[in-house]
């Protein structure tokens, strides 16, 4: 199983909201894992071209206090890697025949759920559930998709007796945010995590005093600064995966988490629901 808190997989999903000179010494880092523990701090501003006040800043990027304690992560991350030999991402071809498709397109999605359990914050999933129980309103945001985690999303809170809605278009988002109260929880599902149409109805929102949850790509964004809760995945897209194929599997898996937590903590009085819904669908297929 992947450690929390992988430092490999944080620095590849950072890498491109850093600084130039950050991102020097993140290029560095990761073509060169195997090394870095082996460094001073010295040697790494040289190799990477930067200077030892860079490197420090970098670190501190990370969400590290120093260069030490940043080696000491690196080293349990290396170790980790060492020890499962993961696969790495595979880029799909024109011209692949159908069975390194097949294999490929399940390697990738079977790594972006793996990786996005090595960096999600296992304390703002805690929070997300907790607020997700309080609440009897949800309603989440997402376009593209995006949308479609959200949709996901609507159909299984629904099963429990939540209310909750998702918007996948801009117009009805800014509708939906207005009519936000204190105490309800709205989703903002993102990618990028800089969605024009997202981060209009997030300021909405907060306005009303909305809880609100991001889910979106481990890094920098808007959204995941302005944001009370965030759940971060990983996943990396590559050229010819153009339907966000990886970043959709780990989104869904989030929600999975979310709607299980909630779902296990309110097993008792939410089952009725659970076998209500279950009924009455099983019902329609029979008929059908």
């Amino acid at each position: 199983m992947a450690i929390q808190n992988n430092l490999l997989l944080k620095i590849r999903d950072v890498k491109e909201s850093l600084t130039p000179v950050e991102k020097l010494i993140a290029e560095y880092i990761l073509a060169n894992p195997g090394e870095i523990p082996h460094l001073s701090i010295k040697s790494l501003a040289l190799f990477s071209r930067t200077s030892d006040a860079s490197v420090l800043r970098f670190c501190k990027t990370m969400g590290y206090n120093g260069y030490r304690s940043f080696i000491v992560s690196l080293s349990a991350a290396l170790g980790s890697h060492d020890e499962e030999q993961p696969a790495h991402y595979s880029d799909i071809q024109p011209g692949d025949e159908l069975d390194v498709i097949i294999s490929n397109v399940a390697r990738n999605n079977a790594k972006s759920i793996d990786d996005t359990l090595s960096i999600i914050d296992h304390t703002e999933v805690a929070k997300a559930v907790k607020a997700l129980r309080e609440t009897h309103r949800i309603v989440f945001f997402g376009i593209g998709a995006s949308g479609l985690v959200c949709r996901d999303g609507e159909q299984k809170f629904s099963r429990i007796n939540k209310m909750c809605h998702a918007y996948t278009d801009g117009h009805s988002q800014l509708t939906a945010a207005t009519l936000l109260e204190r105490g309800d929880v709205a989703v903002f599902v993102s990618n990028s995590g800089d969605t024009e149409e997202i981060l209009d109805a997030l300021d909405i929102s907060l306005k009303n005093g909305a809880t609100t949850i991001a889910l979106t790509r481990f890094g920098k964004s808007e959204l995941a600064q302005r944001s009370d809760i965030v759940l971060t995945f990983s996943s990396q897209e590559i050229t010819m995966r153009s339907g966000a194929m990886g970043s959709r599997i780990a989104m869904l898996t989030v929600i999975d988490i979310l709607f299980a937590g909630v779902a296990s903590a309110e097993y008792t009085s939410i089952k009725k629901y659970l076998l209500k819904t279950h009924n009455i669908l099983s019902a329609k297929h029979r008929r059908g």
